[in-house]
């Protein structure tokens, strides 16, 4: 199988596509961004990579974040977590109070928003400050990504904290249902500072090998998780990665998968590989509308489904 020639067909074929969809406006700093991208990377779990078009243009990769910060806690809490977040689809969008009212305050799971809130407080509570349970989890992405100059965008983390009242109502919703143990505002810090997190493709596509090798990090041989976790978070990746539209990912790629409203979408390979793609513009349930696409293409063309 020649990758690069795959990326290259698919880049062609979703040409057509760009300027479909729109960009995130309900977070300001994200509005003016070029709706006319793509990017794709695949990185092999022996190190080598691939990527094509804008695949090494950097962008917030938003709730892309929350498979790390959800990783960090799955390791240190274990089945503990799961009496703060459940894992179930949520079908509802991704923001949804009534869903959380209507379920006492415990998300459906770590990939909705209420949901990685929580986790992001049980992260507070571990590290005992909010600096530092931001430090530990950018520190975990230099060590999934191999590269240390990964940080955030300052403009998009003041921008989120600026107009993030939806967020600020889940958070204290659980408060009220005593699902939130630190101040409101200092854990919004954290994690409005992790969704803010700029990478590109490449970085991303690098980052997610530990998913698709049991725990392990298959280039630098350090284990992250052991390999029940693994399973744990690619399943959910699977049926929660994509908010309520995470049914038809599955049904049209075929492979656990995370997106942001940033325009990246992450999917793992089990065994194989970790892929990344970029495009900015959305389709109406917050995912990469051309990013959607190339990844069904790319699943079609290869086989590389886990069906």
């Amino acid at each position: 199988m020649k990758l690069m020639e795959v990326l290259n067909e698919i880049h062609q074929q979703v040409l057509p596509s760009l300027g479909q969809g729109k960009v995130a406006t309900y977070i300001p700093a994200l509005a003016n961004v070029d709706p006319m991208q793509f990017g794709m990377a695949i990185t092999l779990n022996d190190g080598q990579y691939y990527g094509v078009g804008s695949y090494r243009t950097p962008f917030s990769i938003q709730s892309i974040s929350k498979v790390f910060s959800y990783t960090l806690a799955l390791r240190t809490y274990q089945d503990g977590l799961y009496k703060r977040v459940w894992r179930e689809p949520s079908g509802n969008p991704f923001n949804s109070l009534v869903q959380l009212e209507y379920e006492a305050g415990i998300p459906r799971n770590p990939f909705i928003n209420a949901g990685a809130i929580v986790v992001c407080d049980s992260l507070v509570s571990h590290f005992n400050d909010h600096e530092r349970a931001f430090n530990e989890i950018l520190g975990f992405i230099h060590q999934c990504s191999g590269d240390n100059s990964i940080t955030i965008d300052e403009v998009v983390a003041k921008s989120e904290m600026a107009h993030g009242f939806r967020n600020i109502a889940l958070a204290n919703l659980m408060k009220s249902f005593d699902n939130f143990d630190n101040d409101v505002n200092t854990v919004l810090q954290t994690y409005f500072k992790h969704c803010s997190i700029v990478m590109n493709a490449q970085q991303l596509s690098r980052s997610m090998l530990y998913l698709a090798n049991n725990g392990t990090d298959p280039i630098s041989k350090k284990q992250l998780i052991n390999a029940t976790q693994a399973k744990r978070i690619n399943s959910l990746m699977l049926t929660c990665g994509h908010y309520d539209a995470s049914g038809d990912f599955a049904f049209r790629v075929g492979l656990p998968g995370k997106s942001g409203v940033g325009g990246g979408i992450v999917a793992v390979v089990p065994g194989k590989m970790a892929i990344a793609v970029y495009s900015p513009a959305l389709n109406e349930y917050g995912n990469s509308l051309v990013g959607t696409k190339a990844l069904e293409l790319f699943t079609t063309k290869t086989g590389l489904s886990i069906f």
